[in-house]
């Protein structure tokens, strides 16, 4: 059965015209290109590596007879038909191809170097770190490219050579043929030059390298938290990231990873915190010294007449948090009180009444009439101990009706 993947993925057919393939592909590249689907990368690079078969009359004769084996596997004379470059490694990243040309008046970008990895470190800080801004030095160890031999790896006047084992490429590709018209690619790292596509002879290498093309070399970077930065905050140092010859140093991430703070807790720009008072301070109002992150003790005020009530939270205005980038300005500061009533009997007899007199009047109470009005008493409720009591009083009860545990009375 002839392999038409290809056709499939521009939505033509075998008989289809260069031209309807060109209309098929502006289409789908409208809509998949990264600048305007950055999650449609690898449907991307499908449907522009099916343009280039299919447009290019040697390669679509190829696919066309012998499918994607005859591609991978040469097809008569493939290496000299490519000018030397294996078409799969095109397709994994390589060149453009007929890329540009279709772009060229819709704004598509030319593609840059090949970057590195970004390196990402942690930065523990405190709430205190963040609210009053300091500056932390991390000492890192980063791989440059090295200054003997320039980055080739080998001694003046001496160069790597392509790697057999992948062609230069750095990478493998495998692909298997799973069923009529499906196949399957996997990509992995060359474990002969260990990705580098190259090798160098073994007494040509570098003294100062050993052939690895980069030393270490250990940088210490000041990082700056800026007042009102957040946990998880992203800190960039561009390009200090690790060097390799012919590739554009990645970044230096520092992520902000902010502690626990025993007072405070922190929404946004408003800081919140819990403070128990007393049943007077409640009714009479109260003055409460608080340390804050920059040392500052800041004295809350509650009039005499204000109630707190149970639960009550409030704020104060301009002590929260400092703005990222506008340090004067702050969030608010939020207050939720818990309120310790007296111990049992803490005052004399003598004095209910005299207090009584001070506080608003209690409902009034009128004894209900009749012959089963009984007075009780209040105790403490523990609930494991209600419990046990409430089995024990049933089982009690059940010995006495019945004459002992399991016995049943006999019906007559």
């Amino acid at each position: 059965m002839a392999d038409n993947t290809l056709y499939q993925l521009l939505g033509v057919n075998r008989n289809s015209s260069d031209g309807d393939i060109k209309k098929a592909y502006r289409r789908l590249a409208k809509e998949f290109h990264p600048d305007k689907n950055p999650e449609a990368g690898d449907k991307f690079k499908e449907i522009s590596f099916a343009y280039e078969v299919l447009t290019d009359p040697q390669k679509r004769r190829i696919y066309d007879t012998q499918g994607i084996r005859g591609l991978q596997e040469g097809g008569g004379g493939q290496a000299e038909m490519f000018g030397g470059e294996d078409i799969f490694s095109h397709f994994f990243g390589g060149g453009g191809g007929g890329l540009g040309g279709i772009f060229g008046g819709m704004g598509g970008r030319p593609r840059g170097p090949r970057r590195g990895e970004d390196t990402v470190y942690p930065l523990k800080v405190t709430l205190e770190d963040l609210y009053n801004g300091k500056t932390s030095k991390l000492q890192l160890s980063k791989s440059v490219v090295c200054t003997g031999c320039g980055g080739t790896g080998g001694r003046m006047g001496t160069a790597p050579q392509p790697c057999r084992g992948c062609q230069g490429r750095g990478i493998k590709i495998h692909i298997r043929q799973i069923g009529p018209g499906m196949v399957q690619q996997k990509q992995t790292m060359c474990s002969d030059c260990h990705g580098e596509g190259e090798l160098m002879n073994e007494r040509d290498r570098c003294r100062t390298c050993t052939g690895q093309k980069t030393t270490s070399e250990v940088k210490i970077l000041e990082v700056h938290v800026d007042k009102g930065m957040r946990d998880g905050q992203k800190i960039t140092f561009r390009g200090e990231g690790n060097q390799k010859p012919g590739i554009e140093p990645g970044d230096v991430i520092v992520v902000l990873q902010q502690a626990p703070h025993e007072v405070f807790q922190r929404d946004g720009h408003d800081l919140y915190m819990t403070k128990t008072i007393s049943l007077t301070e409640s009714l009479c109002g109260f003055q409460i010294p608080i340390k804050h992150l920059d040392d500052r003790t800041v004295v809350i005020t509650s009039e005499p007449g204000n109630v707190i009530q149970p639960g009550a939270r409030k704020g104060v205005r301009s002590e929260g948090f400092p703005i990222h980038r506008m340090p004067f300005e702050k969030g608010s500061l939020y207050v939720r009180f818990d309120l310790e009533f007296p111990a049992n009997q803490w005052a004399p007899e003598t004095i209910y009444p005299q207090l009584e007199a001070l506080l608003p009047p209690r409902p009034a109470f009128q004894r209900p009439s009749g012959e089963h009005v009984e007075d009780v008493h209040l105790d403490d409720f523990d609930p494991s101990t209600q419990s046990r009591s409430g089995r024990a009083e049933a089982y009690d009860e059940d010995e006495e009706e019945g004459g002992g545990p399991g016995v049943q009375c006999a019906h007559q």
